[in-house]
């Protein structure tokens, strides 16, 4: 069993959840292969069980060259693939003091069903998605973001028929 993992990790965020990633599915007995999208050729992926593939969010959206990898893509229609993004995290509204509400979060943060939209309009499908977040520009990532990349590993094993 084995999975390609692919992210566009522009400050090193992105690369720290792969490796971590990689690290616990290597102790399930499960071969990951990472690489960053401009070591990548969208046109001849290794084989493998699942894809996944991550980008940082800029501006509410996939950074530029991770939507350039995915719409170049080419992987046989029904093809599994997962998402683990890493994403800014919600900042308080400077005069109330609150967090944006889920809907208003939904509205301007599309990182996920963007590279959704590019995915499954190749036929691909879907077994999971998470995000991490990143408290800063440049980071460091979010208070027990190991936790929810391991959680995310166990989500994607426990997918019936995907790498037994």
């Amino acid at each position: 069993m084995n999975i390609t993992y692919v992210h566009a990790s522009k400050y090193g965020n992105g690369a720290t959840v792969a490796k971590r990633f990689r690290d616990v599915m290597a102790a399930k007995g499960i071969t990951v292969d990472v690489a960053h999208v401009r070591q990548a050729d969208p046109q001849h992926l290794p084989p493998a069980d699942l894809y996944v593939f991550s980008s940082p969010g800029r501006m509410g959206k996939p950074i530029g060259v991770a939507r350039r990898f995915l719409r170049r893509v080419t992987l046989p229609a029904g093809t599994p693939y997962a998402l683990l993004t890493t994403e800014a995290a919600p900042k308080p509204d400077k005069k109330s003091g609150q967090l944006p509400s889920a809907e208003s979060l939904d509205r301007w943060q599309r990182v996920r069903p963007i590279m959704t939209e590019l995915l499954d309009a190749k036929g691909l499908h879907k077994v999971g998605e998470d995000r991490i977040l990143v408290t800063g520009l440049r980071g460091p990532l979010e208070d027990g973001w190991e936790t929810k990349v391991d959680a995310f590993a166990d989500r994607v094993v426990a997918v019936p028929g995907l790498l037994d």
